[in-house]
């Protein structure tokens, strides 16, 4: 990053780098996987460069670890992968969840299931991002689908990860990975960066999961002279054992209420063509720039079609789904795989007539397939 915008042209894995490093991010350990490679192969060059540290290590498994470590000593970090890489963190990913530590893990999603289509798209790794390693547990999960998005998308992950210490889901795929655009990149004054609050009082004062009006605790650097116990197991707020149950309650209730604390920020969408709609598509990743290109095209045949575009998958923006639903007769819902998201728009859905589209036979799904499908409705 520079002290003046720059204009590039850059792949979207390339954004995600880029984006990374300007939110802070100075560690990165990660095994190659198609198709987030590229994610890897540019951080192994720069991150060096700005005093950073890159390691790849033997396993998704251990690339999870090591970013979990690299966050407890106080460096921003970031791991990269794709579906089957993805299965492989959940274990670890539960547990920087149940221990409050801050990272942001990207999925770059590819056919599927097991090795699947590797060069092939996908949306496949939805519901994996929001329930896929074990328990109740908060998690923030947010989808790409431009190489601008890409570098914007990562730094507030980065921002919202250090802010509600919690692991931060990035949904690419590989239709947006490998596309390359002519992007502005912001200077470095113009970018918001938030940084992890520390401790305010001395070290024999401190309790690390301590409850506040945010429900997020101060983090200490492990090394700074504060204790800090950590641990899988659920704890009460000095960071041990515990299984009585008003401490276990009182843990759990609080890992959600700072995200919903929070809600009126990480709640993210985009509306298109939407005030005067009466037939909405709500799509996500690269699937919306297809269904916005398609409501364009449904528009100047006399359909009064619109663009609900979710950046935010989870926490689920209903706050911003039910008025679609209210004001539209008919909803259409495109996806790469079997119905994720349109699951989702039916569960909080009472008025609208709910429509899906899912490919997963590893092909895209195309303006000319959306823009039929409004004419139909």
């Amino acid at each position: 990053m520079t002290e003046q915008s720059t204009r590039q042209v850059l792949q979207g894995n390339e954004a995600i780098v880029e984006g990374a490093l300007a939110a802070g991010c100075r560690f990165f350990a990660g095994y190659p996987i198609t198709p987030a490679s590229e994610i890897a192969e540019l951080m192994s060059l720069r991150l060096p460069a700005v005093g950073g540290t890159f390691i790849q290590m033997e396993d998704e498994i251990a690339s999870m670890g090591a970013v979990i470590g690299a966050s407890l000593a106080g460096v921003k970090s970031l791991t990269a992968t794709s579906g089957p890489g993805f299965s492989l963190m959940q274990e670890n990913l539960g547990y920087a969840c149940v221990t409050e530590v801050p990272c942001v893990i990207v999925s770059v999603m590819r056919g599927g299931p097991s090795t699947g289509l590797p060069t092939s798209p996908a949306q496949g790794d939805v519901m994996q991002a929001r329930w896929g390693t074990h328990g109740d547990h908060p998690i923030i999960v947010l989808s790409v689908s431009s190489v601008s998005d890409c570098f914007d998308i990562t730094v507030q992950a980065f921002n919202f990860s250090e802010k509600y210490r919690v692991p931060v889901i990035i949904l690419s795929d590989e239709i947006v990975a490998h596309t390359r655009e002519a992007v502005t990149l912001p200077s470095v004054q113009k970018i918001e960066v938030f940084e992890r609050i520390r401790p305010s009082v001395p070290p024999e004062w401190y309790i690390p999961y301590e409850d506040n009006s945010r429900g997020v605790p101060a983090m200490a650097v492990m090394g700074d002279g504060y204790r800090h116990h950590v641990t899988g197991l659920i704890h009460d707020t000095k960071g041990f054992p515990t299984d009585r149950s008003e401490e276990v309650n009182a843990f759990q209730r609080r890992q959600f209420r700072k995200i919903t604390n929070g809600f009126y920020e990480i709640l993210m969408t985009k509306s298109f063509m939407m005030e005067d709609a009466e037939i909405a598509v709500i799509a996500y990743g690269s699937v919306s720039r297809s269904a916005q290109h398609a409501i364009i095209a449904a528009r100047e045949k006399g359909v009064k079609a619109g663009l609900l575009h979710l950046i935010t998958l989870f926490p689920f923006p209903k706050k911003d789904v039910d008025p679609v639903l209210r004001q539209c007769r008919s909803v259409l819902v495109p996806e790469m795989n079997m119905g994720q998201i349109s699951r989702e728009v039916k569960r909080v859905n009472l008025t609208s007539k709910v429509v899906a589209i899912n490919r997963v036979d590893g092909q895209f799904i195309t303006p000319t397939e959306i823009y039929n499908k409004l004419l139909s409705m």
